[in-house]
Parts: C-alpha cells; sequence; structure tokens
C-alpha cells in the first residue's frame, strides 16, 4: 500500500437520537486498500457509509479525498454538483440493491456509457466497445448490451452495476452489502469477481456488510461498530480470529443475529 491516504476521515458524526447513527469516526483508506465495517443491523454501518460517499452531509467531522495526490478536498466543502461530479468519475457506489444504481429504463450500454461521457468521452463507438468490453469483464452477454436492466436476473443487474461504476477506473469504490439478497451460488460467484477486480484495479474499498465471512474474503482491514461507534478495528484476520472486545468476541461466535 501507499505511504500516502487516499482518504482521511476525522470525528464524523452523524445522529439522528442518541446511538441511532454514527459518531466520532476517524480513520484513513490507502489506496489498493480493502477496509470492511461490519456489526449488527442498526449499528451504524449504511449511515456512516453514506456520509463518506458525499450522499449524506454530517452533523461534525470531516471526509477529506487525496485528488491526484497532490490536493486534499473537503468533500463538503464542495458544492453540490462537485460532489455529484466526484461520484460519477473518480468514485462509485456498489449498492446493495442492483435497482438504486442502475437506470432501470435505459439499455445496459447507456448505464455504462453514462459513467464514461461524465468524464468526456463523445465517440459513440468507442463508448460502445467499452461496455462491450465490461460486460465481457463481468462475465454478461454482450449480446444484451441493448436490453435493458429490468430484463436482467439479481445477480445479472448487480455485475452490470459494478460494470457501471468501474468502467472510469475509479480510485474508491463504496459499497453496501453487495451480495445481500442474492442466491449463495450467485454471491460466491459475484465475490469471486469482486475480488478479482479489486486486486487487478487495485481498487481502494470500502465494503459494509453484516456477513463475516464477506468482510474475511474482501477486506484486509476491518473496522466493527456497535451503536454509532467503531469498538474494535484490526487487520480482518486478527479481528475474526482474535477478537478483543466482547461484543465482537460475540459477534464472530454468532451469538448476535445481524
Amino acid at each position: 500500500m501507499s505511504a500516502q491516504p487516499l482518504l482521511k476521515v476525522n470525528q464524523l458524526s452523524k445522529l439522528y437520537a442518541q446511538n441511532k447513527g454514527c459518531e466520532n469516526i476517524s480513520f484513513e483508506l490507502y489506496p489498493g486498500e480493502v477496509l470492511g465495517i461490519v456489526g449488527e443491523s442498526g449499528s451504524g454501518k449504511s449511515t456512516l457509509l453514506n456520509c463518506l460517499s458525499a450522499r449524506l452531509p454530517p452533523n461534525t467531522g470531516d471526509v477529506l479525498y487525496l485528488k491526484n495526490n497532490s490536493q486534499w478536498l473537503n468533500i463538503y466543502q464542495l458544492a453540490e454538483n462537485e460532489r455529484r461530479h466526484l461520484l460519477r468519475t473518480e468514485w462509485g457506489v456498489v449498492h446493495q440493491h442492483a435497482r438504486d444504481g442502475l437506470r432501470m429504463n435505459v439499455s445496459a450500454g447507456a448505464n455504462i456509457g453514462e459513467r464514461l461521457m461524465a468524464v468526456g468521452e463523445r465517440h459513440y463507438g468507442d463508448i460502445r466497445a467499452k461496455g462491450m468490453q465490461w460486460m465481457a469483464d463481468v462475465e454478461l452477454d454482450t449480446q444484451r448490451i441493448d436490453d435493458k436492466p429490468s430484463t436482467y436476473s439479481g445477480g445479472m443487474q448487480q455485475r452490470l452495476q459494478i460494470a457501471r461504476n468501474l468502467v472510469t477506473h475509479p480510485k474508491v469504490i463504496f459499497m453496501d452489502e453487495p451480495t445481500g439478497g442474492l442466491d449463495v451460488s450467485v454471491q460466491a460467484r459475484l465475490l469471486d469477481l469482486l475480488r478479482t477486480l479489486v486486486t487487478d484495479l487495485k481498487l481502494a474499498v470500502i465494503i459494509v456488510t453484516h456477513d463475516l465471512a464477506v468482510a474475511r474474503l474482501l477486506a484486509q482491514r476491518l473496522i466493527v461498530m456497535r451503536h454509532g461507534q467503531i469498538i474494535e478495528t484490526g487487520l480482518t484476520d486478527q479481528v475474526l480470529d482474535d477478537p478483543q472486545h466482547a461484543y465482537t468476541q460475540l459477534l464472530v461466535s454468532s451469538v448476535l443475529t445481524p
């Protein structure tokens, strides 16, 4: 990993009520690192991810992004259109439900092409060729490039959402339960795909999951949350094989239901 972090999170808080949301969150994310955020339902994982990914302004704290290895941007000091542009170009969000991350009324190719146009590409032939290449990369039938995502299965929609996000070679990807709601066999193939893409593209990823097996497979480092706060953090294998906090011990032993 690079010695220079790509993302700095300083004392980030977003509270709806006591213990509802996230509070005083600080950490750094490095290029090529996959950071997992785990905890039971209601622990604040999704609120935190929404704040980190420029979609939910925090009450207090900062999210700093290193642009072009030279300029620190304070995400919530940017104009809203600048944050939207960042999400369409250098960042990406993979939603649990692919329908939240796709335009269901346009073709698969158009879904991928929109991200390319956001970074300035205008040649239709080039955009279509890259769309087909990415469909092949995520194991989708390229002959279905003109079909709408509504005609795809859930697993296919999730693959298309991944292609849409990665086509611009973003620096940071935020994933919210990317395999949730899929059949076990579909989950396994999707996880293998994600692990390969993350490694090959050297992506920096923050992944929220309640599934510790997913966290172990994809994440090098873990943050464990409870009641909106970080209670334990460390290398994934260390946290899962030798948890120090009593709550993490319960979570790992599956006494707690996610």
